[in-house]
């Protein structure tokens, strides 16, 4: 460590200057640990002069600036929510390529776009996390920016800094006056695994994969809980910049990136035509499993920056850039064992249960077999040899058997069973259907569990707070029975079960009072009838205006709604016909649930169109709001008949712009739609 003595006596400008030292000695190892991969000095020597820069902050507080301090790398207070911010030049997203011959296409185009005939490509791997444009001013870390929609993302700065390998300085002299610096924000394998080991052993959610924990982390709202995830940043390339001259390539402009202290990922090179972009994609599609990091292709653009300018863009994408996608990846396992799960309305699905497999950064130990009729198809047996595929956030799959692995003194065949694993009701089968469903209807536990966890779900009661695990233990412990069971919840109940203290009990207390007060729409989502979804519980709420004009509606009035058919009709029907579905909305009713109708009545509307100017009109709701979200003022909106639009258009009648509006507002006033604001909304 340099030498960086203090004494306690030493004037305002002498603290300040050896401040600025310490806080640059940090980052200097800072910069050499998580950036580099090579520690400058022990772990015991950088928490010494970490506790030392604590120390100064603490105590000369008022006359320090540590807005750029390695401390804020361990998060600081709660937001309230997320400022939402335009883009200065738009995130845009890339075409896909999936094989040779779109790869010659891709080349084709370039060389008739440039008429070059010789090209080469800066080539890297297409990380799998979250995009991310950070804004520097003067080298300093300004703010960041999720993509978003690619013209307006949220603001996470305090997450940002919290990653240990983005500088909150840039590097080196001549830095640009401003520049957005683009770039993917990703946990490595091992990371992501550890971070999952750790909440299995406190019973917390499990992440599904590396960029759900990513982009999970990057959009906590309290930054401390993104400090303890081991998050990385590798840069890709920039958006708006000034005070700045682009390098001739793209290759430089990334080697100038690396100058100024961001990390690139090992395996950028630059590769010569066509062949030169084959020959990378098979290389790195066998260095694929070995790499840190998951990747799920490859990036190719253009290395000469005037090139890429010559090509230009269509809508959404560069022209002069291309991912190059892996297909799904496979890998092999046995299967074990055979469970058969049951659903919210009843389907019994089996479910493989195999020897744990990595398969693209997540340890996967089920997978699901769809049906009777799959299983037949692919001929897939207990204890085979199978082939496993998961794309993306899709579950699991086995694709097909390996028979010619096959002990036929071991394999067993997989039959259906014939009552329900769990509440042994009879299994039946519809109309010579594939789906196999038990019919113990609330009878059954595993269907209770799943329908109350419907019922409190954030886009139906949204009972903040009544999670998965704890639905599970009021069931199990037979504490309820139905969701009016809910509302009997006590403090003395609650505090018994398991991660439960008084705090957390009283919280979840206080939000199912909070549910009780529930648009109709919501309501019948709620419910949980077969087939209704929130498009059509909204189309039945905004048609029939009455949970009671839903209940009596005929099978023909009903086909006559606009997002609803014939078998959504009929299940409807069927809901209000079964005695314990009535008693069941009677006791939720009984318990003090209040439904707030929509004024959809033609009278009612005729005589208050003056006072509500949004009946029948388009609407798009664009920034941040003080009084609610966004998504309780679309539900505002629609309870008073509006259609909620997420774009622009010359169809559009009114934009409701709250503050930090971005292209939105632009566009709305470019075409001369009614801008409306905060202050102005009445929607009560």
């Amino acid at each position: 460590m340099s030498d960086l003595s203090f004494k306690k006596n030493n004037n305002p400008i002498e603290i300040q200057e050896y401040y600025q030292n310490l806080c640059e000695e940090i980052n200097r190892y800072n910069y050499a640990y998580h950036t580099l991969d090579a520690p400058l000095v022990s772990d015991q020597v950088y928490d010494k002069a970490y506790q030392a820069l604590v120390e100064l902050e603490t105590q000369y507080q008022d006359i320090l600036d540590t807005s750029l301090s390695p401390t804020k790398r361990v998060g600081s207070k709660p937001l309230t929510a997320f400022e939402v911010i335009a883009h200065k030049v738009p995130m845009l997203s890339l075409s896909n390529g999936f094989d040779d011959e779109d790869i010659a296409g891709f080349y084709k185009r370039l060389t008739e776009l440039t008429q070059t005939h010789a090209l080469s490509f800066e080539c890297e791997p297409k990380l799998d996390g979250l995009a991310i444009s950070i804004h520097y001013k003067n080298g300093r870390l300004d703010y960041a920016v999720t993509r978003g929609d690619g013209v307006e993302g949220e603001k996470v700065t305090e997450n940002v800094k919290t990653i240990r390998n983005v500088p909150l300085q840039l590097k080196g002299d001549n830095l640009p006056k401003e520049i957005e610096v683009r770039g993917e924000i990703i946990i490595n394998k091992q990371d992501f695994l550890a971070l999952n080991q750790i909440a299995e052993a406190r019973d917390d959610k499990v992440f599904a994969n590396p960029r759900n924990a990513a982009a999970g982390s990057v959009r906590q709202l309290d930054s401390r809980i993104a400090a303890k995830r081991k998050l990385k940043m590798y840069a890709y390339g920039v958006g708006a910049y000034s005070g700045f001259t682009l390098p001739q390539t793209q290759y430089e402009l990334m080697q100038q990136l690396k100058l100024w202290g961001f990390q690139l990922t090992d395996e950028v090179e630059v590769v010569d035509g066509e062949e030169g972009l084959l020959d990378y994609y098979r290389r790195m599609g066998h260095k694929r499993a070995d790499l840190p990091y998951d990747i799920d292709g490859l990036v190719y653009k253009l290395n000469r920056l005037d090139l890429q300018t010559k090509a230009g863009f269509i809508a959404k994408a560069p022209r002069w850039a291309l991912a190059h996608k892996f297909p799904a990846e496979e890998v092999e396992s046995e299967i074990l064992a055979v469970d058969f799960q049951v659903g919210r309305t009843g389907a019994v699905t089996p479910v493989a249960r195999l020897k744990p497999v990595a398969v693209g950064g997540v340890i996967v130990s089920n997978a699901t077999l769809h049906n009777i009729d799959e299983i037949k198809r692919k001929d897939i047996k207990v204890h085979d040899r199978v082939i496993v595929r998961r794309a993306g956030d899709v579950i699991p799959e086995v694709v097909r058997s390996l028979p010619e692995y096959r002990d036929a003194n071991t394999t067993q065949e997989i039959v259906m069973p014939k009552v329900c694993p769990v509440c042994q009701s009879n299994i039946e089968y519809i109309n010579d259907q594939a789906i196999a469903r038990c019919t113990g209807g609330w009878h059954c536990r595993a269907q209770r569990k799943e329908r109350i966890k419907h019922f409190a779900s954030r886009k139906a009661m949204d009972i903040d707070g009544m999670g998965d695990k704890i639905v599970e233990q009021l069931v199990d412990k037979e504490i309820i029975k139905t969701p009016a069971d809910l509302y009997a919840l006590n403090l003395p109940v609650l505090s018994q079960l398991e991660r439960m203290g008084r705090k957390s009990s009283l919280n979840l207390l206080d939000a199912l009072e909070k549910s009780k007060t529930v648009l109709l729409h919501r309501f019948i989502y709620a419910l949980g009838i077969k087939d209704i979804g929130e498009v059509s519980a909204k189309a039945l709420a905004n048609h029939f205006g009455s949970l009671e004009a839903i209940k009596n509606a005929t099978l023909e009035e009903m086909i006559s709604i606009h997002d609803i058919g014939e078998v959504m009709a009929s299940h409807v029907k069927a809901f209000w016909q079964d005695p314990l579905n009535i008693e069941l909305v009677d006791a939720l009713i009984a318990v003090g649930i209040t439904i707030i109708e929509p004024k959809k009545v033609a009278a009612e509307v005729a005589e208050t169109v003056v006072d509500n100017p949004f009946f029948g009109k388009t609407v798009v709701i664009t920034g941040s709001f003080a009084e609610f979200t966004r998504d309780e003022l679309k539900e505002k909106l629609e309870a008073l008949g509006a259609k909620c639009s997420g774009s622009v258009s010359s169809k559009t009648d009114f934009l409701i712009a709250g503050e930090k509006a971005g292209s939105k507002l632009a566009k709305a006033q470019a075409l001369g739609i009614k801008v409306i604001t905060e202050d102005e909304l009445q929607v009560n």
